[in-house]
């Protein structure tokens, strides 16, 4: 089976070159993507180009339509959506129906669009003169997607730029691109002209065509940190608006007064759900005092017990694979590195068999103690099922041990203490906080974004600064003179005083 791209409405499979797609549990390839060359992109940029001027005029609320249809087909079609997920990334399926639910969401507050474009309006801002302003499109605009998310990141951020009145074209990964083709054609099948929404599939080429054309006007990427950061200098450099989520290393404190049982509760999906391959995923547990850290090791070893990993259909299963056999090998490279510098390793799961799926990119869950600010395995962004517990003795040792780190996507703080996550929610460096929550992904009229190295721009994603993102303010400034009145020159700038 090949994947193709998406252009101008149709499916197409160009003469350009191909790559495997592999079924991770399995550790196999099962399909072929057509990796975009140059002048497939470029034909799907004509393609935005060409529908870009009627759908910049179609009225709001004749996209919002459209963006109802998709929600509905995107519901009546969960059980496909979650299988391509599941077979192409890994994730266990009721992970997958999550990530569908939580990008539907995203599709329900880009419905509003006829509320969310509303201008701003004000009277008789100087003698009979009004003044406006609107919210008009940027144009054509790209969205580069990472794998861990092949759904819901695309959700992100089409239905949002296209209802502004722009026209999209998706780069997904090339790692699992099936589920993020379906869904276009699922918003095609809903209303949308051919044109508006392009998909093409690819790697570095497919991305740096994006980036050097001028017709592309504004960008947005989740991925690497390292990644991140290249596409917004050179996104920015080519004169493009742009926004660039990076990597993350999510630490959640555990206070001696938290509830521990379900602090243990908590942490377990947040460190090894969808294998730890989030990028709001909780990898360090801090501690504050040997009591706590000892408890909660304790405890966090008993429940891991019941971990269930396996293939991506079996609803029992706790979480999957990861996505490669490369990105295996360095999970298992950094669980060994912390064991030689130093940590202490109280589950392993560098091997780890999965009877019937012996060849799957299987990492067990895995606890380390004792971790350090120096080693590499703490620094790193693992983005695998691996916890980390580091022991301090104070709060403000374990604040001060976040705000130094170069990432800062998202932290929680568990405790019974009003003062004390009240304190830590004001003065942590960090986008997105959770008290006694251990993932606090905004919901889809907030907006999700970190600090720091974790995000490169100035807006977030999805939500009220995806309106700001996907738009230009135009302001008008009008006056009707009276009739056979001739009004002398002035040369003072025009003020009201």
């Amino acid at each position: 089976m090949k994947v193709g791209h998406l252009i101008n409405g149709q499916v197409v499979e160009s003469q350009d070159s191909y790559q495997d797609v592999f079924n991770p549990a399995l550790g196999e390839a099962t399909k072929q993507v057509c990796m975009a060359s140059k002048q497939t992109v470029e034909q799907a940029i004509s393609s935005a180009q060409d529908a870009f001027p009627a759908w910049r005029n179609t009225p709001p609320v004749k996209r919002a339509r459209i963006m109802f249809r998709f929600k509905e087909l995107l519901e009546q079609n969960a059980e496909k959506i979650c299988h391509l997920i599941g077979e192409e990334h890994g994730k266990i399926v009721h992970d997958a129906a999550g990530e569908l639910q939580r990008g539907i969401e995203n599709v329900e507050y880009a419905c509003g669009a006829p509320e969310l474009l509303k201008g701003e309006f004000s009277k008789n801002v100087g003698p009979n003169i009004d003044s406006w302003s609107d919210f008009q499109p940027v144009g054509i605009v790209a969205g580069i997607t990472p794998f861990n998310f092949p759904v819901m990141v695309p959700l992100w951020m089409f239905p949002i730029a296209i209802v502004c009145g722009n026209c999209f074209i998706l780069k997904p990964s090339e790692k699992d691109p099936g589920a993020s083709l379906y869904i276009a054609q699922l918003a095609l099948e809903a209303g949308l002209p051919k044109g508006v929404l392009n998909v093409v599939n690819g790697g570095k080429e497919a991305v740096d065509a994006l980036l050097e054309d001028s017709r592309v006007k504004a960008v947005s990427f989740v991925g690497s940190t390292p990644v991140a950061e290249a596409i917004y200098r050179k996104s920015t450099a080519m004169g493009k608006r742009c926004q660039a989520l990076g990597g993350a290393k999510n630490h959640a404190i555990v206070m001696p007064d938290a509830d521990i049982d379900n602090a243990v509760s908590q942490l377990l999906g947040a460190a090894f759900g969808s294998s730890g391959e989030r990028c709001m995923a909780l990898s360090v547990a801090v501690a504050v005092g040997d009591q706590t850290a000892d408890a909660l090791v304790e405890k966090i070893q008993e429940g891991m017990r019941d971990l269930a990993v396996g293939e991506f259909s079996n609803k029992e299963n706790s979480f999957g694979p990861v996505i490669t056999r490369e990105h295996q090998q360095n999970v298992i490279k950094h669980i060994t590195s912390a064991e030689e510098q130093g940590a202490t390793l109280v589950v392993d799961g560098r091997n780890i068999t999965v009877p019937g799926y012996e060849q799957g990119f299987f990492v067990g869950g895995t606890l380390i103690d004792n971790v350090t600010p120096e080693m590499d395995s703490y620094r790193a962004e693992i983005f695998g099922p691996v916890l980390q517990v580091m022991r301090v003795e104070t709060m403000e040792e374990a604040m001060k041990l976040i705000n130094e780190h170069e990432y800062g996507n998202g932290t929680c703080i568990f405790t019974r203490d009003g003062e004390a996550a009240r304190y830590f929610a004001d003065n942590i460096e960090v986008g997105m906080v959770g008290i006694n929550i251990p993932l606090p992904v905004p919901v889809a009229y907030h907006s999700f974004g970190g600090w720091k190295r974790s995000l490169f721009g100035d807006l977030h994603a999805y939500g009220p600064d995806a309106v700001r993102f996907y738009t230009k303010r135009k302001t008008i400034t009008q006056r009707w003179p009276s009739a056979g009145v001739r009004e002398g020159a002035s040369f003072s700038m025009p003020t009201m005083k």
